[in-house]
């Protein structure tokens, strides 16, 4: 069960804008992953907690920024509920969508588990849903996800196989890698591995 600490930050001039502590695992009926995410100066923020079926579907999609909380799950696409600061009014949405995404890891995780692409294959397009902080605004966004390299490493605990994904963001054709390795990102931008308790889960 991997845990450990990423830093969140501005991707053009790195501003440190958060740190999320995290711990997620391989289940019986997929993967589960949960953090806690605070500020800079160590204040909290808000949540994640995501868990995905064994198709890497999102079955259930709690987060939390500030007073705001979204609660969702794959149903006729994607079905979400936003609650706003006061609780007194809810809003719901539904997209034809894939899966969600937003600033935490774990959907970066979530997507690659979902697509299970294979090296130096066709570039796949998906639909998502993110949710932009600091308020859970929901937001459908297509992007084109493709496996460019798998290498495999040798450490302490084994062999470590580290995924680079080439993913385009596809109304601005801007491109970045993903560096994941099992259930772990390694780098993207805005996001950095700061510290790992134990090794990544390998998925199936």
């Amino acid at each position: 069960m991997p845990r450990g600490r990423y830093s969140l930050h501005d991707p053009h001039d790195r501003t440190p804008l958060a740190e999320e502590h995290f711990q997620c695992a391989p289940g019986p009926s997929g993967w589960r992953y949960v953090s806690q995410v605070t500020s800079p100066a160590g204040d909290h923020r808000g949540s994640v907690d995501l868990s995905l079926d064994d198709l890497g579907r999102p079955i259930r999609l709690e987060l939390h920024a500030g007073d705001w909380q979204v609660r969702g799950a794959a149903l006729d696409g994607v079905t979400w509920v936003r609650t706003d600061p006061d609780g007194t009014h809810a809003t719901e949405g539904t997209v034809r969508a894939h899966a969600f995404t937003g600033t935490s890891p774990a959907f970066l995780v979530a997507t690659a588990r979902l697509l299970r692409l294979t090296p130096f294959s066709a570039a796949t397009r998906v639909r998502l849903v993110s949710f932009t902080d600091p308020v859970l605004a929901p937001r459908t966004v297509d992007q084109s996800w493709a496996l460019v390299d798998s290498e495999t490493h040798a450490t302490d605990s084994g062999p470590l196989t580290v995924d680079e994904y080439q993913v385009t963001a596809l109304d601005t054709g801007e491109r970045h890698s993903v560096h994941l390795t099992g259930d772990v990102v390694l780098a993207a931008p805005g996001i950095e591995l700061e510290e790992l308790q134990s090794p990544p889960s390998r998925f199936g």
